[in-house]
């Protein structure tokens, strides 16, 4: 015959061994959490030296920027800083470079961020094959950038830059540029411009032979052709070679981004056959020869390659539809990569 106070005490040891369970369980949870709020919040930011420069471009999210770091191996659990920043940050990322320290935790590099009061310097991201129009928009948004000249119409602007030109299109060098906070815009356009000279004069000084341009700034305008025309650095020169041939032939150019260009704001991501008869000074399918001004800000690479054309007989290319473009001598071949290119599209899609 069972004991009842027997089962009594059976049962009280059950509930208790129940809730050193639980204690033990929650302590450990717990301990989990301040390891995984220390791993991700208060361990100190890896700075190598004494200081380390973080750079925030315009346009810079939170969110990309810890799941950059993290991929870098500088933040552990990426989740938890998002959640820390929605819950406890409720600014945005500043544009600018920032002073990260020796011995400050990601949670204060976090917050340091937030506050364009704290950059040291102001990052310029001008990116190569956008126009000049961009460029402005950029210096107008950035709140790093005191505005001397931007809001100036074109005509006024380049007379208070001292630059003679008519047109600003493609006479600033794009790169990324490091300046002091709150420098003018003014110095930091007369800079690009002085660079993008620089760049054109030398390469003008070593250009090869019998190019069909009349001055440099005609080589400057076809380097903003090429800049438009392919991301690929190895086809620079394909495709310059291409448009010299096509120049000293006096075949017309043809090249799309001409015509988008000449479009301005009635672009709106895809050019008909209309647009392709519409005359316009830029419109190189209805015109001989190059457009009056550049279509973008060309890289120095693309200058380089406008000075530079290749050596092979090939008047025409195309997209090949993976990456690249097919390069052809004759209307036969080039026709023929044109329905692989579309052969391409057509499965992919």
């Amino acid at each position: 015959m069972s004991n009842p106070q027997t089962k009594t005490n059976n049962k009280k040891n059950n509930a208790t061994g129940k809730l050193k369970g639980i204690l033990v369980l929650l302590v450990g949870l717990i301990l989990v959490a301040l390891m995984v709020l220390w791993s991700s919040l208060f361990k100190a930011y890896p700075v190598e030296g004494d200081k380390q420069m973080i750079a925030i471009n315009q346009g810079d999210t939170y969110s990309g920027l810890i799941d950059r770091l993290a991929k870098e191996n500088k933040v552990s659990f990426p989740m938890v800083l998002k959640l820390y920043q929605k819950f406890f940050i409720h600014d945005t990322l500043k544009a600018g470079v920032y002073e990260a320290t020796q011995g400050m935790t990601v949670r204060e590099v976090l917050s340091l961020l937030s506050n364009a009061e704290n950059a040291q310097m102001n990052r310029i991201l001008v990116i190569e094959g956008t126009t000049f129009k961009q460029l402005v928009e950029a210096l107008k948004k950035d709140d790093l950038v005191s505005k001397e000249v931007v809001n100036l119409p074109y005509d006024q602007m380049l007379k208070a830059l001292n630059i003679s030109f008519d047109h600003p299109e493609g006479l600033f060098a794009p790169d990324t540029y490091f300046f002091a906070k709150g420098e003018s815009d003014k110095k930091i356009l007369t800079d690009l411009y002085q660079r993008q000279m620089k760049a054109l004069d030398t390469a003008w000084e070593k250009r090869a032979t019998d190019l069909p341009y009349q001055n440099k700034y005609e080589a400057l305008i076809m380097a903003s052709i090429i800049e438009k025309e392919t991301s690929v650095d190895s086809e620079l020169e394909q495709v310059s070679g291409v448009f010299v041939r096509r120049l000293k032939m006096g075949m017309r150019l043809q090249t799309d981004p001409t015509v988008i260009y000449g479009m301005g704001d009635r672009y709106q991501g895809n050019i008909t056959r209309q647009d392709l008869r519409t005359p316009t000074p830029y419109n190189t399918y209805t015109i001989n020869g190059l457009p009056p001004t550049p279509i973008a800000l060309p890289s120095q690479k693309a200058i380089e390659a406008a000075m530079h054309p290749d050596a092979s007989n090939n008047i025409y290319f195309v997209a090949t539809g993976n990456g690249g473009h097919t390069f052809t001598s004759n209307l036969q071949d080039h026709n023929r990569a044109v329905q692989d290119y579309l052969s391409v599209i057509r499965s992919s899609n």
